[in-house]
């Protein structure tokens, strides 16, 4: 399932909830291809200790963790379905739409 982000100056970010298959078969590509510097690296480093093995278990959280950094950037839920997915996997309060328009 998908959402999509908004920031405050309009630019929309549609990003995948849930398990990542792109990092399991590829690893850090997928978080250096969208921009996520920090986590392309830590994946990085953290393969080449584990022998690609983290692979496996990043691929279960990496999503979680790129949708957090976008939320504390600022992002919000572009869509009421967004918003719905968001709250539904934790990500946000349900009193989100009311502490996001006061």
């Amino acid at each position: 399932m998908k959402i999509k982000l908004r920031n405050k100056t309009g630019m929309i970010k549609e990003r995948k909830v849930g398990f990542s298959w792109t990092t399991l078969l590829f690893g850090f590509f997928p978080a250096l291809f969208r921009g996520d510097w920090k986590w392309a690296i830590i994946i990085f480093l953290v393969s080449i200790l584990t022998s690609g093995a983290s692979n496996f278990v990043f691929c279960f959280i990496y999503n979680r963790l790129h949708i957090n950094d976008l939320l504390s950037q600022g992002y919000g839920p572009a869509t009421k379905k967004s918003q719905s997915i968001l709250i539904s996997k934790g990500f946000i309060a349900e009193n989100y739409a009311a502490n996001a328009a006061g």
